[in-house]
């Protein structure tokens, strides 16, 4: 029943707003730890690309220490770069609220602090238009139970992260954190998206 909401609700707005179709779009999220965020991005079809980085804060080319002590005010998100011709905004926003909790705020279970908050980074008027109203029918749908604290804010300046954040769990699968918690949370993603999966 929650997916056929979101289905309702992602096609309501995708008629109402067109996409711009110039073959390369972005859209910058903040759902917890960006090694989560990343993994699960990659999978699918039309991303072209998916960089893990900081933004939303005060502190001009913070360090993954810097974010990690809290006091930048940054979040940790992933900017994404995608084809709007094969996969719309509104598509986007649903699997970004959908592979995490949007009614937590500065957590995302064992993780956290205010750098792993729930942020939509708008990259146009359009953008936020589309995310507002979205954020506003699913919070009257009761598809979570508690309100969905997800901010939604435009986007500033946006710093890339280390190299070593890069692609994190492609490069270390093995890792006990890729292991116990990104993985999980992929196997829910294939399953629940099967139909927005890279071929």
């Amino acid at each position: 029943m929650k997916r056929l909401l979101f289905y309702i609700f992602i096609m309501s707005t995708m008629l109402v707003h067109s996409q711009n179709h110039d073959q390369q779009a972005l859209a910058t999220f903040g759902a917890g730890c960006f090694w989560c965020v990343e993994a699960v991005f990659e999978q699918v079809e039309g991303v072209r690309s998916v960089r893990a980085g900081y933004t939303g804060g005060q502190t001009k080319n913070p360090t993954y220490k810097q974010v990690c002590e809290g006091n930048t005010g940054h979040v940790e998100v992933c900017q994404i770069e995608y084809d709007p011709n094969i996969v719309s905004y509104a598509t986007l926003l649903e699997i970004f609220w959908r592979t995490h909790d949007p009614t937590t705020i500065d957590r995302q279970g064992n993780d956290v602090g205010s750098q792993y908050r729930s942020a939509v980074f708008y990259h146009n008027e359009g953008q936020s238009k589309v995310a507002q109203e979205l954020k506003t029918k699913l919070d009257q749908s009761g598809a979570w139970n508690n309100p969905i604290v997800t901010e939604i804010l435009p986007l500033g300046k946006f710093y890339k992260a280390e190299n070593y954040h890069q692609d994190y769990y492609k490069n270390n699968k093995d890792q006990a954190y890729c292991t116990y918690i990104i993985q999980p949370k992929l196997d829910k993603f294939k399953k629940v998206f099967a139909d927005h999966i890279k071929k």
